[in-house]
């Protein structure tokens, strides 16, 4: 089964958050992407067995931010 993963960026707070419809209780936060990623490679795993949910095959990460321009 592959999870998707949700990385956007906080302005505000000035870090990643990574979260997931799929995988309760999966939301971390970091200043780097890199290792955001690595974190959520470790911590997927074991929500998922936590969770009692179907087998982790891969995880599909998408990558959002959004950035004010001023003229």
């Amino acid at each position: 089964m592959e999870y998707r993963v949700n990385f956007t960026w906080d302005d505000e707070a000035n870090v990643w958050i990574a979260q997931s419809d799929d995988i309760p209780g999966l939301v971390l936060e970091g200043g780097s992407l890199d290792a955001l990623f690595e974190r959520v490679r470790f911590a997927a795993p074991e929500l998922i067995e936590l969770n009692k949910t179907p087998t982790l095959n891969s995880l599909c990460f998408s990558v959002e931010r959004h950035e004010k321009v001023f003229a």
